[in-house]
Order: structure tokens, then sequence, then C-alpha cells
């Protein structure tokens, strides 16, 4: 990803010391660099390479920021855990640096740096510090600082700096050299997940634990671990590696886990998602063992763990007789019949010391079961031990199922981002259009990451082709309820818009179309209401009772009542005027919606609409419209209220005309410059990240 010769960037932001730093920390860096990729500071792609197709950051700013950010999210974490007090996050490009002759002796990078702000922080050698010495004999690593190992896992090049007051870690990721595998999300990412999820997981500083003080004092506070580590993925394999992370060897000196697969992928083999031993150079030899045959248990499925034969072959040193009492007595899934062949005789794997397995011993297999559905199996396999305790099983068992629930938890957010995702795309245009004598630029910003939002866009050109319409509105509320309204907004807007009708006209019609539609879910819900009144004679129906195309029903000014689907939306159409250079004719209205600003090459800024009345609210409206000329040099700007009520304590950044006089420093700059200088105002308003949608449009006349 080469940086440009000329490019210097910095950025910064202050997080107060809560909960809500590290979330704020990965959206500020994401950000910084989509916005130094906008720019032109990064300048290629680090899939595509610059091939004709890739739009401008698209995945330029995937692999690193991937990196960064978990760099960042560590780093902010500790600083809240352990300081408590503000955190200053620094994201820095810096560019190559060159000899006499030219040659580079650095390379391009991007630095990163986590500040916090404590008084009496004290200066130690962090004994998991890569560069500092070993401990002292005898006395036990802390569990801390595994965020410094991530860093030197990802970094270049990182240190600590102490100044009165103040301690800050920094970072320096090289821009080159990083993987690029097909896509985002590929196996590359993956892996750097896995081995993230490597170097934080706890590690323990003995072997497996049967001792009863431990099993009575220790397994709690496992427990509780296990459940803070697990709850917070969304991953199924970051899940898979965590648990492994955390059985071996506290409780075992090897464990696998299969993950069953679901939908459509419900009728195929378990996929065998992890396998970990204490000895990491066996771990790939015991993933080729298992991978031969997967443990299978019997059905109905059930969480208590259950024993299983040894994978070790009778007649080669294992307890076959210790195996009668389980389910595959007498052979199964690991053999037991006394063939060696049972694995193909792999020598490497069942050696004299013991190979992938570690010898002869007990092994224990648990279903992974959340409400009855089995989603994977969870194998620990303890060498040179004849039986497992007890409160070890029942251990086992009470882990297996934090880590059913969180693979649940992991598959219940998959689906709901895959369908979101598809909504998204159905709800929003795949590309907007480019209108000839102007330029324009977009940023659509969800309030939550990968779910459809209640801000809409669209730029669509109009026959007989002389004019390009264009919206931006903003549904009540979010999620499905004004995907649903989204959904018929938008291709509602585009018909009217290509039938012919005139601004204020069209949004007449969609206000008729909304309420009539409303009505019509009003009455449907009505008969439900009184068909299940009817149906139990006698029974009074409660609020709970009324289905959800009733929630929020409102009285109009007739008296009836209706389904609450207002709208705001500012709807408009760009002529370009004929000669080349004269500009274009913009017409527009402005229903419920923060009024579009008009900037003058001179610095004026003025509205470009009146206000009027949501859409979808009163039934009897004639909407208005305004024509002005849009000339070379002015710009056009609009917003949703993601962008106008911006909140920062008591103040919103609209107050006292904040947009305009965030829109008044913008003169000279492209469209481009515009979104991005509007954008970084809306994020720097105030510490913690936007809670609403972030919407805006501009335009500017060539």
């Amino acid at each position: 990803m080469p940086l440009r010769r000329d490019a210097r960037s910095t950025t910064r932001t202050s997080l107060p010391g809560n909960p809500l730093a590290p979330s704020a920390a990965r959206r500020f860096t994401r950000a910084a660099l989509a916005d130094w990729t906008s720019l032109g500071y990064l300048a290629t792609c680090t899939f595509c390479r610059g091939d004709e197709g890739c739009s401008p950051g698209r995945h330029s700013t995937d692999l690193l920021a991937d990196d960064a950010v978990l760099i960042v999210d560590e780093l902010v974490t500790n600083a809240v855990v352990h300081a408590g007090t503000t955190v200053d996050v620094l994201c820095r490009l810096d560019a190559p640096a060159e000899d006499a002759t030219g040659a580079e002796t650095t390379p391009a990078a991007l630095v990163v740096e986590v500040s916090d702000h404590h008084p009496a922080r004290a200066i130690q050698n962090d004994p998991l510090d890569p560069r500092a010495g070993e401990p002292p004999s005898g006395i036990e690593e802390p569990e801390y600082g595994r965020g410094l190992q991530l860093v030197a896992a990802l970094a270049e090049s990182w240190g600590i700096t102490y100044r009165s007051g103040l301690k800050t870690v920094w970072a320096r990721l090289p821009l080159e050299g990083r993987d690029t595998g097909p896509a985002p999300g590929a196996e590359p990412v993956l892996r750097r997940g896995l081995r993230a999820a490597e170097i934080l997981a706890p590690a323990p500083r003995r072997a497996v634990r049967d001792d009863p003080e431990w099993a009575g004092r220790g397994a709690l506070s496992f427990l509780a671990e296990a459940s803070e580590l697990l709850a917070g993925q969304l991953d199924e394999d970051l899940i898979a590696a965590l648990a492994g992370q955390l059985l071996v060897p506290r409780l075992a000196e090897w464990c696998a886990v299969w993950l069953d697969g679901e939908g459509a992928q419900a009728s195929a083999p378990p996929r065998l998602a992890r396998v970990w031993h204490a000895d990491e150079s066996r771990v790939e030899s015991l993933r080729a063992a298992l991978e031969k045959e997967p443990v299978r248990l019997p059905d109905p499925p059930r969480g208590g763990p259950v024993r299983v034969p040894w994978p070790w072959p009778e007649g080669e040193g294992g307890h076959g007789s210790e195996a009668e009492d389980g389910p595959y007595a007498g052979g199964g899934a690991y053999g037991g019949d006394g063939d060696r062949d049972a694995y193909g005789g792999d020598d490497e794997a069942y050696g004299s010391d013991g190979g992938a397995y570690g010898g002869p011993g007990v092994a224990l297999a648990c279903r992974l079961v959340v409400g009855g559905r089995a989603l994977g199996t969870l194998l620990l396999g303890r060498p040179g031990h004849h039986r497992v305790p007890d409160d070890v099983t029942s251990l086992v068992e009470d882990f297996a199922r934090r880590v059913a629930l969180a693979v649940g938890a992991a598959r219940r957010y998959s689906r709901q981002v895959t369908i979101s995702r598809v909504l998204q795309r159905g709800l929003l245009p795949s590309q907007v259009a480019r209108i000839p004598g102007v330029t324009s630029s977009l940023v659509y910003e969800p309030s939550d990451e990968g779910l459809a939002g209640g801000d809409f866009y669209d730029i669509f050109p109009c026959p007989p082709g002389d004019r390009w319409c264009f919206m931006l509105g903003d549904v009540q509320g979010s999620g499905p309820e004004a995907a649903v309204v989204t959904g018929l907004a938008r291709p509602w807007l585009r018909l009217l818009a290509r039938e012919g009708y005139r601004v204020g006209a069209v949004l007449d019609r969609l206000n008729r179309l909304l309420l009539d539609d409303a009505t019509e879910a009003a009455d449907a819900a009505s008969l439900m209401v009184a068909a299940a009144a009817a149906a139990s004679p006698g029974a009074r129906p409660g609020p709970n009772d009324v289905p959800g195309a009733l929630a929020g029903r409102q009285t109009g000014p007739d008296g009836g009542g209706r389904q609450s689907r207002f709208l705001s939306l500012l709807y408009g159409e760009l002529r370009p005027l004929p000669g080349g250079d004269r500009g274009v004719r913009c017409t527009l209205a402005s229903a419920g919606h923060p009024l579009p600003l008009l900037l003058r090459p001179d610095g004026r800024v003025l509205p470009a609409a009146e206000p009027q009345v949501l859409l979808g609210v009163v039934e009897h409206v004639a909407y208005e419209s305004h024509t002005f000329h849009l000339e070379r040099g002015d710009t056009l700007l609009c917003v949703t209220d993601g962008v106008t009520e911006r909140r920062s304590g008591a103040r919103l950044l609209d107050d006292g005309d904040g947009l305009a006089r965030a829109l008044a420093g913008c003169v000279g700059l492209t469209a481009q410059g515009v979104a991005d200088r509007i954008r970084r105002a809306v994020h720097e308003f105030a510490d913690t990240p936007p809670g609403d949608d972030l919407a805006l449009l501009v335009f500017q006349a060539e």
C-alpha cells in the first residue's frame, strides 16, 4: 500500500476513560485510514492494486486497519482498566525516509499512539515484555501485559514513553508487506484473528489441575474468566480458539472443537474448527489424526461429558478396559478394535513418545448444546491419566455450556448481520448517478455497523434525460421498522419522479401513499384483534395483545387512528443549463428535514429551502418547492439530523447555526473535501461516537 511521497498526516482524539472508549477508538482509527485513502494519501488498494473498478477506500484500509484497530482496542482497554483517565489516541502516516543517495532507509508506516494520564503510574519492567528479562525464579508471571504481546506480534517496532503524568504506548505498522487475501474477511485475516486470540487468552502457569484446592477455589475464577472472554466474541472460530487456549493445559493436555453446520450446511459433516495441544509442535499431527474421523456422540444431543475411547488403538499401551463403560466400547470413532491402521498406522502420530496424542490416557467428549440443538462437540484428552475426577468433569460441563452459548450467540449475530446486509443492499442504491456539470460526494454511516439504518439516499436520472433527481430521507425509528418504510418510500419516489411529476407534487403523492398504507395496516390489525376477541369470548384484549401493526398509532386531525410512519425528506431535481458553464437549475423541497445550505464562493451560507411538515402526518398538505441557480463554484450541502442533532452534553452541533459556520470554512474545497470536513466535524464534536445514522450529500457546480 504505497504512501504518496508528500503525504504526512496526523489525526488525534481524546476519549473518556469509560467502557465506551475502545469502541470509539476503533471507529476513530478506521475513519482516519478511510479519510487518508479518499484523499489519495494511501495510493493503491491492498487487494486490487489500483485495478479498474475498485472504488477508493473499498479495500485499501482493510488489512492495515484490522491490525491497527486490534492494537488500539487492546491498548485503550488497558488504559481504561488500569488508569481510568482520559485516553488520547493518535494516528500518523509517516512517509518513507531516504538517505543522501535517495535510497529508502525507513519504509512508510502507520504509527499509532495511546496515552493515559495516570498521575502516579509506576514504571515497571513488564515480565511479559518480549524484550524484558526472565522473571525471578519461583515468581509467577502476572495476568496482564498481553496487549503488549499483541503489539509485539503485529507491529514492526513499538515502545513505551513515560512523561510526567503521562504514559504513551506507540506502535509502528509498515504499509508494505501485509497479507493480501482475495477479499476482506478471507483466510489471512482469520489467521491473524486466531493468532490474536492465542496471544490474548490467559495462559496457565501449571499443567492439568487436579488438586482439590484448585477445583474448589480456582474453578470459579476459571469459569468467570471464561465467561468474560467468550461472551464478547461474535466469531465462532475465535470462540473455538479461545476455548482451546482456556482448556489447555489447565484441564487437558490437548483439545479439539468440532462445529456442526447450520442452514443449508446442516447435513454436512462437522467441521474441525480448532485443535490445540500443550506442545505446539504436535498441533498439526494431532489435527491430521483427528480429521480422519470426527468424534461421534449418540442422538439426541445432551450437554454432559461422555467418556470416549482414547484415540489410541488397543494393543499399543492404551487402556482399552477404561473405555468399556463409554458409548464406543469395542470400536467407534477411534478404533478400539486393535487395528493400528484405524488411522493409517501413522508412526509419527503413534510413536513411542505418544506422538500427537501424547501417550495413552483418558478422553472426554461433550456436546455443545443450546436450546436442545447441537452446535458442535468439544473433545479433550488427558494423557497419563486413568480417570477424570468428578470435580473436573463438572467443570468441563459448565465450561462447554458457556462455549455453546457463545457459539449460539455468534451464529445469531451472523444471521442478523447477513439479513441486514441483504436488506441494506435492497434499500440503498448500488451506485449513484453522475450529473453533467456537477460533482457530488456522499457520506453514509449507519449508527449500528452492519445493520440497516433509518437514513436513505438516491441520485438517479429521469426521462427525457435532461434532469436528475436526488433524495435524502430519514425514517422515524431504526432497524427493521424503519427499513420497511424505506423499502416503500424510495421506489415510490423513483416511480413518481419518472412519471414526470413536479417536485411539490411528488411529495404530495408520497404523503398520501404513506397515509393510505398506514390506514390499511391499522385496519388489518383491528380485524386481527376483533378476530382474536371473538375466538375467546369474555377475554378483554390488553395493551400487549395489540399486534405490531398498531404499535405507535396516533390520532390524526380527523380523529382517526393511524400507524406512525413519519418520514422527513429532502427531494429535488437538477437540470444542467445549456452552454456547459452556466451552472445548474435546482428545484427542491424539504418536508420536516434539516434545511439544505448553499455555500457561495465568497463564503456566504444561505438556506436553500423553506421548512414544511413531515410526510405521513397530515393528510391535506400542499408541498411547495423552491428553485434557484447553482452557479459555478456554488456548493449545496444536504444532511440528515444525525449531523444537525449531533450531541455533546446539552449542546447540539447546529446550535447557533453551527453547521452553517462549519460549511463557511469549506470555501475552496472540492465536493469530496466538503463532505470529509463536515463528517470530521460531526465526529469531533463529542468524545463519544455518533449515536444516530449519519448521511450527507454534497453537490458542487463545476
